[in-house]
């Protein structure tokens, strides 16, 4: 075994440009497919942040609603049959819809989302909010997050400088009187919190019966999913009752497979191991030709096809990791970068590293299998004729 490692090293060593090649073509592999897939995590994670701050074991949505930031209404009094149920201890009615927030500097226009609820209701879990839901209850006050998209304006820099921060959303005069930190999606580029009648403030055209979100909390000893198969049965199809989980799941599925995301991303990282093979079997196939005269002498001496398979499969396993290293080096400033310039929870974690690097050593297996044949059919009577 270490006699095969040592051999497959002084082959790949030999040439130094080659290996720097080879390598290169491994980190940029790794590279290409670590982003890849930290952005297809990304989106799956961002994608459910309200989901996983609000508070609730069950909740009621639209089987019309695409993704949270788009929900679709239904009447509010489903949520209030709910209570009928036996285990249900509470419900809160949340409106949830896209505005139009005017930058108070440049005076554009820009989508933003606004979740409204009844602020007697602790319902959203995020320690901001909490300690300004006495804000919220006055009239045209919100609450910004700081992590959204800089297009908005330098919102958050001028609150902390100077305080609260006057400007307009759907042509209606509000005021930014405190800070939260959720931040941004591909579907959400920034967020206000505010009361439910603030809400219904800015969205006059609206009747108040109807709702985006119905929050459902539960007794202790109740089980969501039998309370939840009961609601079932008991209100129309106009609304979904999901757990957590469900509602997570159900959010995380529309971006896999109704949209072009999970796809493209997907595509991106198998284009970056196609390239990474390519570029490993040039490097082992020119490393075999070149050697061929030898690898017949050791068949001649006794050498199995196994024997002499294993010294170019090693030799591909030390490319992938030789490569594998710089390529997490570059990754890692690449996710710090890139997180900070589109607001997306993008950072590597132990388990994707561990893939990376599994699909590398399998990247560069592939090609070293490839490269094997010319060192099956190399026949000792041949050369040396």
């Amino acid at each position: 075994m270490a006699r095969n490692l040592s051999i497959a090293w002084l082959q790949i060593s030999n040439r130094k440009v080659r290996l720097v090649v080879a390598l290169a073509g491994v980190a940029f592999a790794v590279v290409l497919v670590s982003m890849q897939l930290g952005f297809r995590s990304s989106v799956y994670q961002s994608a459910v942040r309200y989901h996983r701050h609000l508070d609730y074991d069950l909740v009621l949505v639209s089987p019309k609603t695409p993704f949270i930031g788009y929900a679709e209404s239904f009447a509010r009094r489903r949520l209030y049959q709910a209570l009928a149920a036996d285990g249900v201890e509470a419900v809160t009615p949340i409106y949830i819809r896209p505005a139009y927030w005017r930058n108070p500097w440049t005076f554009n226009s820009r989508a933003i989302v606004v979740l409204g609820f009844d602020p007697a209701h602790d319902v959203l879990n995020i320690p901001e909010v909490r300690e300004q839901l006495n804000l919220i209850k006055l009239p045209d006050i919100v609450l910004f997050d700081a992590l959204s998209r800089p297009e908005y304006g330098p919102v958050a820099d001028r609150f902390r400088e100077a305080g609260p921060i006057d400007a307009q959303v759907n042509n209606r005069q509000i005021t930014v009187a405190g800070l939260f930190e959720l931040g941004t999606s591909f579907g959400l580029d920034g967020s206000l919190v505010t009361s439910d009648l603030n809400y219904l403030r800015m969205f006059s055209d609206r009747p108040a019966g109807f709702i985006e979100l119905g929050l459902i909390h539960l007794a202790d000893d109740a089980s969501p999913r039998a309370v939840g198969t009961v609601l079932k049965n008991a209100l129309e199809r106009d609304v979904e009752i999901l757990t957590r989980d469900e509602f997570i799941a159900r959010e995380q599925n529309y971006w896999a497979t109704t949209t072009p995301v999970g796809y493209v991303f997907g595509f991106g990282a198998i284009m970056g191991l196609i390239v990474g093979c390519v570029v490993v079997y040039q490097i082992l196939f020119a490393d075999v030709s070149e050697h061929l005269a030898e690898y017949a002498t050791l068949k001649a001496v006794g050498y199995r096809n196994w024997d002499l398979s294993l010294v170019i499969l090693k030799e591909a396993a030390l490319l992938a990791v030789l490569g594998y290293v710089p390529g997490l080096a570059i990754t890692l400033p690449l996710y710090a970068i890139t997180s900070e310039a589109t607001r997306l929870p993008l950072e590597m974690t132990g388990s994707r590293a561990a893939a990376v690097l599994a699909l590398t050593l399998g990247m560069c297996a592939i090609a070293g299998l490839m490269a094997l044949r010319q060192v099956r059919s190399a026949d000792p009577a041949d050369v040396f004729a």
